[in-house]
Order: C-alpha cells, then sequence, then structure tokens
C-alpha cells in the first residue's frame, strides 16, 4: 500500500499565534512531525501543505520531504481540511503521483512518534476500513450512557435514547473520540466522497499519558514541561 502523509501547516492561528513557526523546547512546532513523518517506515512519502513561505522554506530544510505551496482560499480558518488534502492529492497526481491512502498529521501532536504512525497504518491494512482514526477514551463520566439532553417538557432523556440509566460505571461500554494525531483514508473515499472518514472506520488508541492536542496556551506550556530534560 502506498501512503503519503500530508502534514498540513497554516502561517496563522487563534489559540497560539503562529503556532506551526514556534518555537517549542528550541524547535519549530512543526519539526517534531515532519521529524516523526520522516522516520516512518510505512509511509511512502511525506508532503507539507502551508500558504507560508517561512514554513515551506523550513520544510524544504528536511531531506526527502515533498512541499506545497496550499491557495490561501484553502488556508482560513473556515477551510474544511479536506480541500488541502484532495488539493494535494490533484497536485501530486500531476506530477506523476498517485497513491492508495493518506495519513494527515496534524502539527499539533508534536509527541506522536514514528512508531504510533506505523503501528496505525500495519492496523489500517490489516482491518481493510474505509478509514482509521487515532482515538483516547471518554472520561466515564462523559459516556454518552450517562450524559443526558433536555426535553420540550423540561425534563432529561438520555442522549443514547435508551430508556434504562446503567446504573454501575463497570457496565458502560467503552466509546472513544478522535483525537486528532491520525487520520488515514483510502484516497477512493476521499476524491469520490470529499471525507476522511466513508462507511467503515477503524480506529487505534492513543497513549493518554503522552498524547495532546496544541489548541491553547495552556496546551503549549504542557507540552514544554514534559518537553523538558
Amino acid at each position: 500500500m502506498k501512503v503519503l502523509g500530508i502534514i498540513p501547516a497554516r502561517g496563522g492561528s487563534k489559540g497560539v499565534p503562529k503556532k506551526n513557526s514556534k518555537l517549542l523546547a528550541g524547535k519549530p512546532l512543526i519539526s517534531y512531525t515532519i521529524e516523526a513523518a520522516n522516520k516512518s517506515k510505512l509511509l511512502t512519502d511525506v508532503l507539507v501543505s502551508s500558504d507560508d513561505d517561512a514554513l515551506l522554506a523550513l520544510a524544504k530544510s528536511f531531506q526527502s520531504l515533498l512541499v506545497l505551496k496550499r491557495p490561501s482560499e484553502f488556508a482560513t480558518d473556515e477551510s474544511p481540511t479536506i480541500l488541502t488534502v484532495v488539493h494535494a492529492l490533484e497536485s501530486l497526481k500531476n506530477q506523476g503521483k498517485e497513491y492508495d491512502a493518506i495519513c494527515l498529521l496534524q502539527p499539533t501532536n508534536p509527541l506522536r512518534t514514528s512508531n504510533f504512525i506505523d503501528a496505525a497504518i500495519l492496523k489500517f491494512k490489516e482491518t481493510n476500513t474505509d478509514s482509521l482514526l487515532s482515538v483516547l477514551e471518554v472520561p466515564h463520566q462523559y459516556n454518552p450512557h450517562w450524559v443526558f439532553e433536555p426535553t420540550k417538557t423540561n425534563t432529561l432523556k438520555l442522549s443514547t435514547g435508551e430508556s434504562q440509566i446503567i446504573t454501575r460505571r463497570q457496565e458502560l461500554p467503552a466509546c472513544y473520540y478522535r483525537d486528532g494525531a491520525i487520520y488515514l483514508t483510502r484516497i477512493n473515499i476521499v476524491l469520490n466522497e470529499h471525507s476522511l472518514y466513508g462507511t467503515s472506520i477503524g480506529y487505534i488508541k492513543s497513549d493518554p499519558a503522552t498524547h495532546i492536542n496544541i489548541d491553547s496556551m495552556e496546551d503549549w506550556e504542557r507540552v514544554e514541561k514534559l518537553l523538558k530534560p
């Protein structure tokens, strides 16, 4: 299976200004994802897509890395990621490069390792699903079987539609949420459905002790503490 690693990196950011180029423990944030992707044994190629010339210049300093200038209309806060992925695939196809799947690697997950990327790709091959996501388990107090929705009569009903609540935590089924570290999707799903998911979705569990998705300065400060020698 030929898998293209895509690292989407906008120049702008609201939560942490210019976070992709901001130094984290002495290195630009994006460098952590580039280094992990380059060490992967199962990614066929790795591409950085950005609207920012400084980020593109940084990416070009790494060997064997594909670099693509992203149109500004695909780099706003409202731009869906799928547009960036489709743009990358169409641009590479024009260069004679085609793949079976993409592996989206957002720079906001600097603790993601090359071993985790390869483990996800191996599982994706084994499960033969349309896509595969990295996930974390939902804490039991937020499990959908314990979540309520208000009704029109100002009462509560279970979000799952069940009539009876599961009373014991130990009986709750495991539930997961996507953590943003890895999205693997087959090319036909991306191009034909403009989706990163499809109808059959596999999953791989992240380690909650090392996972973090940087959205705020609080997240940034937490990672800096973890990376301190």
